[in-house]
């Protein structure tokens, strides 16, 4: 995920992937937010197949989340692949997600008596359609929320018209760093080797149960679930 005002953040993302290429070579997506509209992007192969100078042009904006697939929960197929971008009554809410939520049936039967329906496999699109119903009237409450009904490992970067959320699971499974740009931008990966690629240094890894906020008041963060 990445919050850069200045910068190019798709070509940021795209190279942030390919640096991680090795955690996921079945699909790759970066969803990006201009502040008013979401933009996504996505297939199934290497990062350097799926994407190009035509596609990467029309992820405009100064928000990114993007994914390596591998699979986990769900099998290898377009309906699986990352990033999920849906349209919510707070506005467009993009995930990645990294990790395996042990209590996805259970978390699925609730969604489907609730009437969601869904389309994949995967436990993500179980993390997004939870978070767009959470409790709260904001993004920060959602998300809180939705950690409270969550078990087991998870990293998300989490994509709204106005910030980059990062989430780990509160026993910090699932790895998740945090890394700032030169020209004050934000930065978050699975790993630290990805920050160089973009002239991004490492500052700290994301506490277990923590959420933070990257936006143009810089970084906000709070304990999500102990």
């Amino acid at each position: 995920g990445i919050y850069a005002p200045d910068g190019d953040v798709a070509r940021m993302t795209f190279f942030l992937h390919y640096a991680l290429q090795h955690r996921g070579q079945e699909s790759a997506g970066i969803a990006t937010s201009d502040g008013r509209i979401a933009h996504i992007h996505k297939g199934m192969g290497l990062v350097s197949q799926v994407f190009n100078e035509e596609n990467l042009g029309h992820l405009k904006g100064y928000l990114a989340i993007g994914h390596n697939r591998y699979s986990t929960t769900g099998s290898s197929f377009m309906r699986n692949a990352q990033p999920y971008l849906i349209e919510t009554a707070l506005g467009p809410l993009g995930i990645a997600h990294n990790g395996n939520l042990t209590n996805a049936p259970a978390l699925r039967r609730e969604l489907l008596d609730r009437g969601v329906g869904l389309i994949s496999s995967s436990d993500s699109e179980i993390i997004t359609q939870m978070l767009a119903g959470a409790t709260g009237g904001t993004w920060n409450e959602r998300i809180a929320a939705f950690m409270q009904e969550a078990k087991g490992a998870y990293a998300l970067t989490i994509l709204t018209r106005e910030a980059v959320y990062a989430a780990r699971d509160p026993w910090g499974f699932r790895p998740l760093c945090l890394g700032r740009l030169s020209d004050g931008g934000l930065v978050v990966a699975s790993e630290t080797c990805a920050l160089a690629t973009i002239g991004a240094t490492f500052v700290r890894g994301i506490k277990p149960g923590e959420i933070v906020r990257l936006d143009e008041n810089g970084l906000t963060k709070w304990q999500g679930i102990k």
